[in-house]
């Protein structure tokens, strides 16, 4: 059973993350968890925590939930779910992942362009956590079956092994590699259009360790939003 874990503020992105769940679970049983968190309300009686903590959907967040569970209405093997989360931390969010049993977690971009703390604070206790995560480009595809896998030279990680793993989670074939080029990106770029255009590429793999959690006014571009293309983010120890 493959379950996942797509948190959102219900943007219309969701129902691409929802989509693409649903083709990854191939023909498996699957649940689907939308999660939405929210600072924990700042209230001293208990009748004012529960009042602050009933905050309504917009016509547009309705329309979009409503989108989604439409979706797995009409797709047998799945369930969907609405998890409501009022304060995060890192044990609590591993225990979400633990509790739904979720095997892979769904970034949508917009998503990670939200600007409240506890969403960026989300994102970043996703990367520190062993499940893989599916990090959505701008242009949707609901399947994706060739990758490009960015090597980390830091990384004690062979591709046959990454090839290993996906051939036992996933189906996604590697058919080229490169080196890490986020520090010179614009010398690299012409390459790498055009193996992406030569192998009919349509995902990036890449792995990943811990960070201690930083906070940065200024966000800086990954390689995945430059190329416009979904990256499956590994993390090494599992691989």
């Amino acid at each position: 059973m493959k379950n996942f874990l797509i948190p959102t503020t219900l943007k219309d992105d969701t129902i691409s993350a929802v989509k693409s769940a649903i083709s990854q679970a191939k023909e498996s049983e699957c649940e689907i968890v939308l999660m939405m968190v929210s600072d924990t309300p700042d209230a001293f009686s208990s009748s004012n925590f529960l009042r602050e903590m009933r905050t309504g959907l917009t016509k547009s967040q309705e329309e979009v939930l409503e989108t989604c569970r439409y979706m797995i209405d009409h797709t047998k093997n799945c369930k969907i779910k609405i998890h409501n989360q009022y304060g995060l931390s890192s044990p609590i969010f591993r225990g979400i992942i633990e509790h739904f049993a979720v095997k892979l977690v769904v970034l949508t971009h917009s998503y990670k362009q939200e600007t409240k703390r506890i969403h960026q604070y989300l994102v970043q206790l996703a990367a520190n956590q062993k499940c893989p995560i599916l990090h959505l480009g701008n242009d949707f595809k609901e399947d994706f079956t060739k990758a490009l896998y960015i090597e980390n030279s830091a990384a004690n990680v062979h591709v046959k092994d990454v090839q290993q793993f996906l051939n036992e989670n996933f189906s996604y074939e590697i058919v080229s590699q490169t080196s890490r080029v986020d520090d010179n990106y614009d010398a690299a770029a012409p390459y790498l259009t055009e193996a992406i255009s030569k192998y009919e590429i349509d995902l990036l793999v890449e792995t990943r360790k811990g960070e201690k959690i930083k906070f940065k006014k200024v966000k800086k571009q990954n390689i995945n939003e430059k190329l416009g293309l979904p990256v499956l983010s590994l993390y090494e120890e599992t691989v």
